[in-house]
């Protein structure tokens, strides 16, 4: 029976690219020319670590980074950024924490979703992860076109679709 998976996952090599493209930009421009700006990816955290010197970079660094997400195809939805905090050497630090997974009650407003469809197919929750299941897969990608559409808090992806 034709099946797929409906999960909230940052893939975390896209992640990182956009994170060098950040890093990359900010070599290149004039304004952040002489200023002690870092950012870092802690991938087994799932944290961005930012530090600069002012708030207006900060601003900028934050675009910047959701900006190359979107470049790289992962929904800036994951990205929750914290408030800025001051450092001992005058400077910014900002952790942007990586929304992975999804709740109980985002997996069952997906499930009751689905289910206002009336079609042949059947959801269930799995952990942090909704299965679809149906014979027909027009069923299926009629479901995914309705999720993608319903706008949920959490960045949807469409995983181990099986015919």
């Amino acid at each position: 029976m034709p099946s797929f998976d409906v999960v909230n996952k940052a893939e975390m090599n896209e992640l990182d690219n956009a994170v060098n493209n950040t890093i990359r930009e900010v070599t290149t421009r004039y304004d952040f020319r002489n200023s002690k700006t870092t950012v870092t990816l802690d991938k087994k955290e799932k944290v961005i670590h930012i530090v600069t010197s002012d708030d207006m970079k900060m601003k900028s660094l934050e675009d910047m980074i959701r900006s190359n997400c979107i470049k790289r195809q992962v929904d800036p939805q994951c990205l929750e950024f914290k408030r800025s905090e001051s450092t001992s050497q005058r400077l910014l630090k900002k952790d942007v924490k990586i929304k992975e997974g999804m709740s109980k009650d985002t997996a069952r407003e997906i499930v009751k979703t689905i289910k206002e469809l009336k079609l042949k197919v059947q959801a269930s929750i799995q952990d942090e992860q909704v299965r679809v299941m149906g014979k027909k897969i027009d069923d299926l990608q009629a479901v995914i076109k309705t999720l993608d559409t319903k706008g949920f808090d959490v960045p949807l992806q469409y995983v181990n679709m099986k015919s």
